[in-house]
């Protein structure tokens, strides 16, 4: 069979303000904690603007240490269209990594792993394309604010 080969295009850069995390305490599959996201910024080479003061991270965080990350939240771009995102994704790495993540130590983002996977959607015209792509992501967590990387993929 010949298929064609998946290919990453840089789509943008977000800087994602969160507010202190919620804790829920234990659920049904682990410890669930709300992370509320108030803000941010979007700069790239397909996607610009500002993240709205909207949307949480509703986590699930299993014995083992694994971060199930599930967001929704949504951004404005530079020209005032209105574009929703839902990213699901992974988080996990050595425990003293983690914990010196939550204690606000910066630590290189490479010494854990953080992915996701993205759905855009929008009803502005100029901005259809996110409806028919998916998105993954590559990211960083810090005390205050998440940093992800999205790519369209092609």
């Amino acid at each position: 069979m010949n298929l064609p080969e998946p290919r990453l295009e840089h789509a943008c850069d977000l800087s994602v303000a969160l507010d202190p995390i919620r804790e829920m305490g234990p659920g049904r599959a682990g410890q669930r904690r709300i992370i509320p996201i108030v803000g941010g910024t979007v700069s790239g080479p397909l996607l610009r603007g500002k993240l709205l003061n909207l949307g949480a991270d509703w986590q699930t965080i299993f014995a083992d240490g694994l971060a199930e990350l599930d967001t929704r939240y949504a951004m404005e771009t530079h020209d005032g269209a209105t574009i929703e995102i839902v990213n699901y994704g992974l988080r996990h790495g050595p425990p003293e990594v983690l914990a010196a993540i939550m204690r606000g130590e910066e630590v290189s983002a490479d010494s854990y792993y953080m992915r996701t996977h993205a759905r855009l959607e929008t009803g502005d015209a100029r901005y259809d394309w996110v409806n028919r792509t998916l998105f993954m992501g590559v990211g960083a967590r810090h005390l205050q604010q998440v940093h992800v990387r999205l790519y369209a993929i092609r």
